[in-house]
């Protein structure tokens, strides 16, 4: 059964999640937000065309594909999720002549930002209220030693903010401050302008899929070991990137949602296709099986360099485990709805250093720990970890305030689902940022909401 449509608006707002019967059937989540927004800006820098097929239509991603418009990339909707991006090559930006718009977007914003830096324009960067609050000096920092100014900007690099590129960009060695695929992918993005070789060291290593289609489009990237968690990324710069097809895999950070649900909700049993399978990306899936969750994988092959598998998931017991910090860059997106999992689980949860989780859209950690108090859970923020106390099951009845934040919003509605009483958010606008059909997908799974 098709589970997307061609809804872009927002949704009506606030929305209540009460106790469903067993969820089953099949669905598709959207593509993959990280993967969608590469492929845009690595099409628009490569020369020739570049055709995606399953593209996110989010809103977070649509602006992307604005700003590479802006930049002056020509990019077209050719159908369902079918996109076509002609580029211009790497530094052939042109300077915008309006402010690009992010949105809400943080990823967006972040790596357009790195492969502007490389570039000989000034462009003006903007968004949303939440955006226009989240620190971005963390990646301004390396570009400004590759050669690009922020000549204008709100205090602590916050947007709305104007940064110059580098008119020689500078190749540089890079040691992330935290484990980051943001801060690399914009470092990396902008060494593609530089001569010589630009090399971003992590001592814990983030998702891989800049380099992994960094590599698709032609480019000559080298990552290695760097201690017991980390690599050494090293780019070659002034490639001619070139066009190429990328078919994006679902989204396993949209597939989290429907997959948690389907392990609380009794006796469910659901398969999600096209799932992407990337080991960055399936600490979540790794915790939970960790936990006792019922998980298969199916029809595994892998395309543009991302493997990806059909998943079957069946309601299942949960006891409560300790979630190491080295697992956090490969599920941080994820925690929200794993503490979710953790409430409805038996015995004690601890997920450890989630101090990236305070820089997202909120405050995620203290989100996370305020949606679950008022549902009758216990929980505790020790510095950066997070600790949930399972019983078995969870008492609901609570008022959640998303903040803005697609990922809360999407969490607490799933955790309605299985409450002894419901649940209601505040807000449910932004959940089409990433995942504009997940009311109408989760309603054909079965899902009560009201």
């Amino acid at each position: 059964m098709s589970t997307q449509s061609d809804h872009r608006g927002p949704l009506p707002a606030p929305l209540e999640a009460r106790a469903s019967g067993p969820l089953s059937g099949k669905a598709r989540v959207p593509g993959d937000k990280s993967i969608s927004h590469r492929a845009l800006i690595l099409g628009a820098l490569a020369v020739g065309e570049t055709r995606i097929a399953g593209l996110l239509e989010g809103e977070d991603v649509l602006n992307t594909a604005k700003s590479m418009r802006a930049l002056g990339a020509h990019v077209e909707c050719t159908g369902d999720f079918a996109w076509q991006v002609a580029g211009v090559g790497v530094s052939g930006f042109a300077q915008p002549k309006t402010p690009l718009d992010f949105g809400n977007s943080g990823t967006g914003c972040r790596l357009v930002m790195g492969a502007v830096a490389g570039c000989p324009i000034a462009a003006v960067f903007d968004g949303d209220g939440s955006l226009r609050s989240r620190p971005m000096r963390r990646v301004l920092d390396p570009l400004e030693l590759m050669g690009a100014k922020v000549t204008a900007g709100g205090q602590g690099g916050r947007l709305p903010l104007t940064l110059q590129g580098a008119r020689e960009p500078l190749p540089i060695t890079y040691r992330t401050p935290v484990a980051s695929a943001q801060i690399k992918s914009a470092v990396l993005l902008a060494g593609l302008a530089a001569p010589g070789v630009t090399t971003v060291i992590e001592q814990e290593a983030s998702r891989d899929h800049t380099e992994l289609m960094l590599k698709h489009f032609g480019a000559e990237i080298v990552s290695a070991p760097e201690g017991p968690h980390g690599r050494r990324i090293a780019l070659t710069g002034q490639p001619e990137l070139h066009g190429a097809d990328v078919v994006v895999p679902a989204d396993p950070s949209s597939a989290a949602f429907p997959l948690v649900a389907a392990l609380i909700v009794d006796g469910s049993d659901i398969l999600l296709s096209d799932v992407m399978t990337n080991p960055l990306r399936t600490g979540l899936i790794t915790t939970l099986r960790d936990m006792g969750a019922l998980i298969e994988e199916a029809d595994v092959r892998a395309d543009t360099g991302e493997p990806m598998a059909q998943l079957r998931i069946r309601a299942s017991r949960l006891r409560g485990v300790e979630v190491p910090p080295e697992r956090a860059p490969s599920m941080i997106d994820e925690y929200l709805v794993l503490a979710v999992a953790a409430s409805f689980a038996e015995g004690t949860t601890v997920m450890r250093g989630l101090q990236e989780l305070r820089v997202k859209e909120s405050d995620r950690l203290a989100a996370t720990a305020d949606m679950l108090r008022v549902n009758g859970v216990a929980v505790e923020i020790s510095g950066d970890d997070l600790i949930v106390e399972g019983r078995g099951h969870v008492p609901g009845g609570g008022l959640v305030a998303t903040h803005m934040d697609h990922r809360i919003a999407m969490s607490a509605l799933v955790m309605g689902l299985a409450s002894d009483k419901p649940v209601k958010v505040d807000d449910i606008a932004f959940i089409a940022t990433s995942f504009p059909d997940f009311i109408p997908m989760m309603r054909a799974l079965g899902a009560e909401f009201a």
